[in-house]
């Protein structure tokens, strides 16, 4: 199976990703992998004192199984040259745990580069919860195989 090659990225297409709850096994083993060992994410007692009141999910797990859902809609499969980076990144809600997550990207813009079998694909990353209300949105740009001639 083939990807969606560069003239494929239309602006203002969306693709929505399916639904993941996130469990006290993905913070946990994540903090692990990170060193990201904040009570916020991993003390229950120290977080019922907080304004959220239980413990929050890593922004950065947020955004890695958001990344994985998107990996499973295999759009980027044989056509993804590289991930360029974020242009933007703001945690807009926090997760916590058992919160169930879904992403969705739009296009913002394709441009040509400079060499004839590639270009440059941007979108909008949103990540909402179970409550559709956003809790990550970045922007993004990925370097993309254009179909061969």
């Amino acid at each position: 199976m083939v990807g969606l090659y560069w003239e494929e990225w239309e602006v203002g297409k969306s693709f929505t990703t399916a639904a993941r709850t996130i469990t006290e096994t993905d913070v946990v083993n994540f903090a692990g992998i990170s060193g990201d060992y904040n009570p916020l994410h991993i003390n229950e007692e120290y977080c019922k004192k907080t304004q959220f009141g239980t413990r929050i999910a890593h922004g950065p797990l947020i955004y890695a199984v958001a990344a994985g859902l998107l990996f499973q809609l295999h759009l980027y499969d044989d056509t993804l040259i590289a991930f360029l980076g974020f242009e933007s990144l703001k945690f807009t809600k926090p997760v916590k745990i058992n919160d169930t997550i879904y992403a969705k990207v739009t296009v913002t813009e394709v441009s040509e580069t400079s060499k004839p079998d590639r270009g440059v694909m941007k979108r909008v990353l949103q990540v909402f919860n179970q409550h559709d209300e956003m809790v990550q949105e970045g922007v993004q740009a990925f370097l993309m195989k254009r179909k061969p001639v």
